[in-house]
């Protein structure tokens, strides 16, 4: 036997196999095909995650207009983007066929579209260079065409990176500059103002038409009335049943109940106030919440010993005189509160019930307070906004009138007098590029401190204060430089089915806009 090499036919491997034909299956790319408006086009199919309906989205502020919102996908934030939008056709409804491409080129984008229509094997002779060819959609956006796919005599091929990186071009920039940046981190005026201790912070409320208050320390937080409660059997009135807060037992008392007022239907105002006295807390239903308020204890007088001794009025402690005494508030002392009988008899029902199936891990979960951040939460339009609770200096109601500062920077409403002190009030819709509406009653001014300058900004309603789990914050998806500055992050709730966007404060003014606020505040105060 020689040691002839035998030589092969180029398009047969040894095992009998086509080369040829398997080289030409190898090259075949995956596409898939989708109408938007009147065009046709493809994507290649390697970046693209699913093909889903179109969900329910949240918009965000401050973001390019072709941003529908953000959804949420199993569990993690979706930026939703509109083709149509994008390439300036003629807005169109959603329906049954549109769908929504979720793309990865880094990070997870959804691209609505009118249609899917099929998703296709390409040879390589199909693809065309669109170099010379002059096209409805700017060619710069494409990186090739396809010819007799589909059903189509010609398909145009988008280049989905460099569409993203001329609509989006801030996401890599910032995916760099402000990977460190935390939330809530220091305003430039909260030691200052925490060192004030002639001042006294309480959050008020209203019951049966009457306004009371609790010490705003002793508020843990402020939570929506449950759509479930399961009763407490042989309870009395006051005694509304317990409530689950975050795998926790909480009872709920009414305070109508316990002052003795009419009994009323919760809605969409009612609030539950989780109250704090060592290690146990108890729900207070409220009407409504109005405001945190920020008054001198010069304002604050105890309760009469006569009327402090008679009854449940042994619950209020003192008497705050607001607008020169027109508005009374009374305040309720948490430690009396904590020492009614009916506060007892719910801690001892709620107590019971929570020792029979209380697990080792909920007792262990009820000391990482280090594993939940406490927000508050505000509403613009149908959108939830938080911002950190130790930000916010107080909430209080818009006058009837704002002072109108003649050469007043454009972004200033007006200014309110807040006890003896020049307040300039700011739009928060006009602030995050919104349609204004017309003043109303739900409206409230949440009151910061930059840079040493108390600052308000309206908005439309405050809901709640509520406990966020860390685990269910995530970075916001980074869509323009203003919006990542200002919106670094993003709360998923999925549960809940709420996603609240969360503002980092110290950017609420740029630095230029907050010596324009000291200046004006300066002259209204000195003037």
């Amino acid at each position: 036997m020689t040691n002839e090499q035998v030589e092969l036919s180029p398009s047969i491997s040894a095992d009998g196999v086509d080369d040829t034909a398997t080289e030409r299956e190898a090259d075949i790319r995956q596409f898939v095909i989708f109408v938007c408006d009147s065009e046709v086009f493809a994507v290649d199919m390697t970046p693209v995650q699913e093909i889903i309906r179109v969900p329910d989205v949240v918009r965000v502020p401050l973001a390019p207009t072709t941003l529908e919102g953000l959804a949420n996908l199993r569990g993690k934030v979706l930026p939703i983007i509109s083709l149509r939008r994008l390439f300036g056709f003629a807005e169109q409804g959603n329906d049954d066929a549109t769908r929504a491409l979720v793309i990865d080129l880094g990070q997870p984008l959804g691209f609505v579209v009118d249609r899917v229509s099929s998703v296709v094997g390409v040879e390589p002779g199909r693809i065309e260079d669109v170099d010379a060819l002059t096209l409805t959609v700017k060619t710069e956006l494409l990186s090739g065409m396809l010819k007799d796919v589909g059903g189509y005599p010609m398909v145009m091929v988008l280049d989905f990176e460099r569409l993203i990186g001329t609509e989006f071009a801030a996401i890599a920039a910032l995916s760099h500059t402000h990977s460190g940046a935390s939330f809530g981190a220091a305003t430039g005026g909260d030691a200052e103002d925490e060192a004030t201790t002639d001042e006294l912070q309480l959050v008020s409320f209203e019951v049966a038409g009457q306004e009371y208050a609790i010490l705003i320390e002793n508020v843990q937080e402020i939570v929506q009335f449950p759509e479930q409660i399961v009763h407490v059997p042989r309870a009395e009135a006051h005694v509304l049943g317990v409530m689950t807060l975050r795998n926790r037992l909480l009872p709920l008392v009414s305070l109508r109940c316990l002052f003795e007022l009419p009994a009323q239907a919760a809605d969409e105002r009612s609030r539950i106030v989780v109250v704090r006295l060592g290690e146990v807390s108890v729900g207070l239903a409220m009407d409504s919440v109005n405001e945190v308020l920020r008054v001198p204890r010069s304002a604050v007088d105890a309760m009469p010993k006569l009327l402090a001794r008679h009854g449940d009025l042994s619950d209020i402690a003192d008497i705050c005189r607001l607008d020169e005494g027109r508005r009374l508030v009374s305040i309720i002392s948490t430690d009396n509160l904590f020492r009614h009988s009916s506060i007892q008899e719910a801690l001892t029902s709620v107590a019971a019930m929570h020792d029979d199936d209380r697990s080792d891990d909920e007792q262990e979960g009820e000391l990482q307070t280090d594993d939940e951040e406490q927000v508050v939460v505000f509403r613009l339009d149908k959108e939830e906004f938080g911002v950190p609770i130790a930000s916010v200096q107080e909430i209080v109601r818009i006058p009837d009138e704002l002072t109108h500062v003649p050469k007043a920077p454009g972004f200033v409403e007006g200014v309110i007098n807040l006890r003896g002190s020049v307040l300039p009030v700011i739009d928060q819709r006009r602030r995050l590029g919104l349609a204004t509406v017309e003043r109303n009653d739900r409206q409230r001014i949440m009151v910061f401190l930059l840079d040493g300058v108390r600052t308000g900004f309206i908005v439309d309603s405050v809901a709640e204060v509520l406990k966020i789990p860390k685990s269910a914050i995530e970075p916001s998806p980074r869509l323009s430089l203003e919006q990542a500055r200002l919106i670094g992050r993003v709360a998923n709730l999925e549960q809940q089915r709420r996603m609240i966007q969360l503002i980092e404060p110290a950017h609420l003014i740029a630095e230029e806009q907050r010596e324009e606020l000291a200046a004006l505040s300066q002259a209204r105060s000195s003037g």
